[in-house]
């Protein structure tokens, strides 16, 4: 394993300020969409305080008891797939992840016509009853879909299109997911490699992940596994399988994994930005296609085959994370 910051460190305050050249950022961009499908970013003005807030409520959560976790468990949250879920309840590559976290997304209530239709993944977060959970998850959600936004921007420029391309296609009303992941040290006695979670690429368009200290993420490079770690003030990106899937294979999603080898716990925040959840994810009339790659993929699966809506695609993989869940409520 090596320490490997090739990993680019990208300032995108010109997607949401104005200030310097795009055009060079969008240059950046693809070139780290097309190498390794993994960047930082900074200058992103996403509040610090507000990052501090969200850490500090995370760590309170998970110091409580599994009695009161369990009281806003999956279970309750139905089909709009929110709560939290314990240790080794989520499956990767059909094994247990050694974390729990929490689930949510935009916060919409009853009236909403999604919800009110009962479309899978829509509806109300389940919040504890901490002072300043609820209000920090939110403020927090606002704060990640602006950057969101400005970072599809950059996208879309760095793939040649109008800096709108995918706002008016797929994300103008985007399916957010949000999760806070807490891995526990990994037992010391057990026979064979246990990972905290095993490799894997993510589902949609972008994900915009926050790290604490602990570090622990890798990502498999040309050159092998490498560490991602822990940059102050950063958040790291990676796009998913709907962005390779649309660029037809130039922008590919990277596989990554977790080892929190650390005596203390772990916490991570990964935001997922993706298409809307009726859009149909069609192909991007760029370059020619890049040989599929399904037999060199994690999971010997072709995103490109798929056809459809993203929610379809989603629903899909949602039962193979929680299947219990995707039978009973999805």
């Amino acid at each position: 394993m090596s320490l490997d910051l090739a990993i680019p460190v990208l300032d995108v305050s010109p997607l949401l300020s104005g200030a310097g050249s795009v055009g060079c950022l969008a240059d950046q961009i693809s070139k780290a969409c097309r190498d390794c499908g993994f960047f930082y970013v900074v200058g992103h003005q996403v509040d610090q305080k507000l990052i501090r807030r969200l850490e500090q409520v995370s760590r309170q959560f998970f110091a409580l008891g599994l009695e009161n976790k369990l009281a806003i468990h999956m279970e309750r949250g139905g089909p709009a797939w929110r709560g939290y879920f314990p240790v080794g309840a989520e499956l990767t590559r059909g094994q247990p992840d050694q974390k729990e976290g929490l689930y949510f997304g935009a916060e919409l209530d009853e009236d909403d016509p999604r919800v009110r239709a009962g479309v899978p993944l829509h509806g109300r977060n389940l919040f504890p009853e901490m002072a300043g959970f609820r209000q920090t998850v939110l403020d927090y959600l606002t704060a990640m879909t602006r950057l969101g936004h400005a970072l599809m921007e950059g996208i879309a420029l760095s793939l040649g299109l109008a800096a709108t391309y995918f706002a008016d296609r797929y994300t103008r009303d985007p399916l957010i997911l949000f999760r806070i992941f807490h891995y526990p040290p990994l037992p010391s006695q057990v026979a064979g490699p246990v990972w905290s979670v095993g490799e894997h690429t993510d589902y949609g368009i972008l994900t915009i992940l926050l790290q604490d200290t602990t570090g622990g993420l890798q990502v498999k490079s040309r050159r092998g596994w490498i560490e991602a770690p822990p940059l102050p003030g950063s958040f790291v990106c990676n796009i998913g399988d709907m962005l390779d899937r649309m660029t037809g294979g130039i922008y590919r999603s990277t596989p990554h994994r977790v080892l929190n080898e650390s005596t203390g716990g772990r916490l991570s925040f990964p935001f997922f930005f993706d298409p809307n959840f009726d859009a149909e994810v069609m192909p991007i009339d760029t370059e020619a296609l890049v040989a599929d790659d399904m037999l060199q993929r994690w999971d010997r699966a072709s995103v490109h085959e798929f056809q459809g809506t993203y929610g379809e695609y989603l629903l899909s993989k949602v039962s193979q994370v929680f299947p219990e869940l995707g039978r009973r409520k999805l």
